[in-house]
């Protein structure tokens, strides 16, 4: 006869032994998408707002303002290249700082429209570069521009003046030249903000505090457990404590997968990402203040800058002139006249 009640006993055992040698699987956290903003970046086609009659830009013109407050290299090619076609302005129907702001928007956003300025006999007598931030492309070919509480600015297709940089995929905005260089400006954002934590953080790291007293009061382990939880800032590293009575040595181990923290990583975030945002705006790294990571330095300065100019701020200013140009309402005294020589520094 079999003893069904030794038999039980023996499963139950088996079963219990094997639910506490079962591996459990701590997540810290959720896998998260390679390319969070691609949807900021492609498009194939415009949505057009009944509502205020205008098109939506192709790109979140929020982002293209912020971005340069979020990468230094960025901000500053920006304004450098705007400063290098303004330092080149002469005369005409703008002031030096209209059209320092002209270029900016140009740069930053791809396209900028024109006002057309008139007197009382109806005759242009200024231009005014609207803010590409606020300002968008109504179907006829006029401008709308944001306002406060929804409100918006119409202005008619005769009144504006469009300059894009050509964009294949659609022809009612301009493309901002750049945006291959989008995720490298925000993977140094992240490196620097990540490095800040780290500093910020005090102990400089998260860690496990294990221990395998048996006797630790309770209280104790509680009040150790609240203090090492307080002891971080908020959204930094995450320390553990864990206490298993009778646990044998390394029965908890923390095992890294990467050292992002370390000094050599950040700095090489950091260097290759800013490369990436130099040649995103083909932008010589000796104009640009990067420092030389070779003995040879960097070049003449002065060089460059010629270079530059007649390959990239010479068709930016000729890409503006010749639409105020092309416009028959402007007179040749409201047109902008830039010095375009090779040899000249400008200003």
């Amino acid at each position: 006869m079999v003893d069904t009640t030794l038999a039980d006993s023996k499963a139950s055992e088996q079963a219990e032994t094997s639910e506490a040698e079962a591996p459990k699987t701590v997540v810290f956290s959720m896998p998260e998408t390679v390319m969070p903003s691609m949807w900021l970046t492609d498009y194939d086609s415009l949505f057009y707002n009944d509502m205020h009659d205008y098109w939506e830009p192709p790109v979140d013109r929020h982002l293209l303002a912020n971005l340069p407050r979020r990468n230094a290299q960025h901000g500053g090619i920006l304004q450098s290249r705007a400063n290098m076609a303004t330092a080149r302005f002469g005369s005409g129907g703008m002031s030096a700082q209209q059209v320092g702001a002209a270029f900016l928007n140009l740069v930053q956003f791809g396209d900028l429209a024109l006002l057309k300025i008139r007197n009382g006999f109806g005759k242009v007598i200024r231009l005014f570069p609207l803010p590409s931030y606020r300002t968008r492309a109504s179907a006829d070919g006029g401008a709308v521009v944001l306002q406060r509480e929804g409100e918006v600015k119409k202005y008619k297709a005769r009144d504006v003046i469009w300059v894009r940089i050509y964009d294949p995929v659609q022809q009612v905005y301009g493309c901002p030249d750049y945006l291959g260089g989008l995720q490298a400006a925000l993977l140094n954002e992240d490196s620097t903000l990540f490095r800040r934590k780290y500093y910020i953080n005090g102990a400089h790291m998260g860690f496990i505090l294990y221990a395998t007293d048996p006797n630790l009061d309770a209280d104790v382990e509680k009040e150790i457990r609240e203090k090492i939880q307080s002891s971080k800032g908020v959204g930094n590293f995450k320390s553990l404590f864990v206490n298993i009575p009778g646990g044998k040595e390394k029965g908890i181990q923390l095992i890294p997968v990467g050292n992002f923290e370390s000094k050599d990583e950040f700095f090489n975030v950091k260097a290759v990402s800013a490369q990436d945002v130099f040649n995103a705006h083909r932008f010589p790294a000796g104009l640009g203040g990067m420092i030389p990571t070779n003995t040879a330095g960097l070049g003449d300065p002065t060089k460059y800058e010629s270079v530059y100019f007649k390959a990239e701020t010479r068709p930016l200013i000729k890409m503006l002139v010749d639409a105020i140009e092309r416009d028959p309402e402007v007179p040749p005294g409201v047109r902008l006249v830039f010095d375009m020589s090779t040899d000249s520094a400008g200003g």
